[in-house]
């Protein structure tokens, strides 16, 4: 496995997010059903997990991508209606 600071190619442009070790993280879930969120702070990072998959990649946001992600989940932005 590569170093966890590693910077990694990706085929997204601008893609400058570091290879984080998961295994390790504390995975925190909003609720107690199958499938749900879980998210795990590493490294300076946030880390987002669908819980009924944990074995599929994870989301890695930086702390400005995730305030902006949860100020506009709170606004309705991804409402569905």
């Amino acid at each position: 496995m590569a170093d966890s600071t590693t910077t990694t190619q990706h085929a997204f442009a601008g893609w400058d997010k570091p290879e984080l070790d998961l295994s390790e993280a504390d995975w925190r879930s909003s609720s107690q059903g199958a499938g749900d969120v879980q998210i795990a702070f590493v490294e300076g990072f946030i880390a987002m997990r669908n819980g009924g998959r944990p074995e599929a990649p994870s989301l890695i946001f930086s702390p400005a991508e995730w305030r902006a992600f949860v100020v506009n989940a709170r606004e309705g932005e991804f409402d569905l209606t």
